[in-house]
């Protein structure tokens, strides 16, 4: 076989395999301008014309500084949403297209000069599916409309995308909110003291750092390693979702508090499911059971955990409340989706409570499936049971990897009596047995 013929099948192979033996590379700057090439020396300005040049397998590399978004600059008008980035284009299984900062640089997107009279604002409206966001910071997005209504940093439509190492402060909208798409993952995101302080009565009552609400046949949607404080509502939400969604070791604290602690709006850390009033017909059958695991609630201005209302049970593994007013409040619905009763058909393990206004409320241990919880247990928990009780940790930096911080808050001393109080659920641990809480030994 000739060299030739044996580079020809080397390449064939590599295609067939996936491997993009063309992806290209573009750049955006704060200092560029969409008439350049997108190259490092001769950046475009914004990842809206970026998109125009990507094909699938591509990257788009944003360099660092501030950029400040114009309206003029608005991609998308329809009814009442302002899309000022909006990604339609999208990447395939193989070959993702991917917009991230550049190596060890932070892009920031200020939104605070963006304010169409009348509409919500989307800062980054994705519909594109297999695309990868990566170390973009979003800041001042704003709320217009003195109503009922809710702006978004990063509203995602698409399936299968990635959104990693964002951050979502300091302005009036929600941070992530997801409603049509599958299997999207969100990685290791912050969002905090966000508040709108336009609409209603200016206490934030539609600002949650997460928001999980996935329509019919939206499946396997992942929120993990996202921390939400000092947003005006909740930390993370999914009421109204249609399918279940899953949150993973993640962290929720000091919400529905300012930074100064006023009080604003609802202010739990984990509102997991309910409906409102939406009328029995309307329900998705059957009821999403949503997954709470190995996450952290620590003194928001409500529930730690919470059931919100939901007519069916969820699972709760090996989570940590703290200083809640009730650490993990169960409350559920009856069929009619009116009729409040105490939780019903939970299933919760290895899950731990100190120091809240209650350790557990509104649970039917009856009618739901709850053994091996520091509350079930009986266990005295003190201080003593832990390496640190200091808050601060909690925003410290995150590690390079993007991963959470490394901290000793809440996590149990050698000698607790809470090691080893756990039960095996299918989710991985050390020793003999899972600890009580978020934190494994």
């Amino acid at each position: 076989m000739s060299h030739t013929t044996r580079t020809g099948l080397f390449l064939a192979l590599l295609v067939a395999a996936g491997v993009n033996l063309y992806a290209a590379e573009f750049f955006v700057a704060p200092t560029g301008d969409d008439t350049n090439p997108g190259t490092l020396e001769k950046p475009f300005a914004t990842i809206q014309h970026a998109q125009v040049a990507v094909s699938p397998g591509d990257t788009v590399y944003i360099r660092g500084g501030t950029y400040m978004m114009k309206e003029n600059q608005i991609a998308r008008k329809e009814r009442i949403w302002a899309s000022v980035t909006f990604l339609d284009k999208s990447g395939t299984p193989e070959k993702r297209i991917n917009y991230w900062a550049y190596e060890k640089e932070r892009p920031v997107f200020d939104f605070s000069q963006v304010k169409p009279v009348g509409m919500r604002i989307d800062a980054f409206h994705v519909t594109g599916s297999w695309l990868h966001l990566k170390g973009l910071e979003v800041i001042g997005a704003q709320v217009t409309i003195k109503g009922h209504t809710q702006s978004i940093c990063f509203a995602n439509n698409g399936s299968h995308n990635i959104y990693e190492m964002l951050s979502m402060h300091d302005g009036q909208a929600i941070g992530i909110y997801t409603v049509r798409g599958s299997d999207n993952l969100f990685l290791n995101c912050d969002a905090y003291r966000n508040r709108d302080f336009t609409s209603e009565d200016g206490r934030g009552g539609n600002v949650d750092g997460f928001g999980g609400h996935p329509t019919k046949g939206s499946t396997g949607n992942v929120f993990r390693g996202c921390r939400a404080w000092f947003n005006s509502d909740d930390g993370f939400d999914c009421i109204n979702a249609q399918e279940s969604v899953t949150f993973d070791h993640c962290w929720a604290f000091y919400n529905g508090f300012s930074p100064t602690f006023e009080r604003l709006a609802d202010g739990n850390g984990f509102k997991a499911g309910g409906y409102g009033s939406t009328p029995v017909e309307r329900l998705p059958s059957p009821i999403p059971r949503h997954t709470v695991r190995f996450c952290l609630a620590v003194r928001n201005k409500a529930s730690g955990f919470y059931s919100n209302h939901h007519p069916g049970g969820s699972d709760w593994f090996n989570n940590t409340g703290y200083r809640n007013s009730s650490n993990f409040n169960m409350l559920c619905r009856l069929a009619d989706n009116h009729t409040d009763v105490d939780g019903y058909g939970h299933k919760l393990r290895n899950n731990l409570a100190y120091k809240g206004g209650a350790d557990v409320s509104r649970l039917d241990q009856a009618k739901s499936d709850a053994v091996n919880n520091s509350f079930t247990l009986g266990l005295k928990v003190t201080d003593a049971d832990f390496l640190s009780v200091d808050e601060a940790e909690l925003i410290a930096p995150r590690q390079t990897s993007g991963d959470l911080p490394e901290m000793k808050f809440l996590h149990l001393d050698p000698a607790s009596a809470l090691i080893d109080k756990g039960v095996d659920v299918g989710l991985p641990f050390r020793g003999a047995r899972p600890v009580l809480g978020a934190f494994d030994k």
